[in-house]
């Protein structure tokens, strides 16, 4: 959900710290997958939030001169600026589902939210997706 190795890390790193300084806070209502996938999320909304905050103050640091290369890794670059576009609850909702495997009951467990929103986000982010990729190969394409 970052969008950086380094970045992920440090933030698997902090859901740990904070799933472990609230153990008391866990209640066994839902399994216990499903309440640190939510302390993550949460860890990452924050996080982005905080770094959207830091990239108006900072607009130079949102200027990123990152060209994509040819073959399999210039589409898997191409494929993550496009989930980076994507608003950051449907950017979950597609990374818990499609990356991490849950089904969308688990990821509705993990946001906080209904299946039935799960299912939503998912089919709009696609959309989405679809729309940022096509428009974004066209141009590739064109080069």
């Amino acid at each position: 959900m970052s969008g950086s190795q380094a970045d992920a890390e440090d933030l698997a790193q902090e859901t740990f710290i904070h799933a472990y300084q609230h153990l008391d806070g866990f209640r066994a209502e839902a399994r216990f997958s499903s309440w640190l996938y939510r302390i993550a999320v949460n860890q990452c909304l924050n996080w982005q939030k905080q770094k959207q905050r830091l990239d108006r103050m900072h607009k130079e640091w949102s200027e990123q001169d990152l060209e994509p290369s040819g073959g399999d890794a210039g589409r898997a670059q191409l494929i993550q600026e496009s989930l980076m576009k994507l608003p950051p609850k449907q950017r979950a909702a597609v990374i818990l589902t499609t990356y991490d495997g849950l089904t969308h009951g688990e990821t509705a467990v993990a946001l906080g939210c209904s299946e039935t929103t799960v299912s939503w986000r998912v089919f709009a982010a696609r959309r989405k997706l679809k729309r940022l990729l096509k428009d974004q190969f066209k141009r590739e394409a064109g080069q």
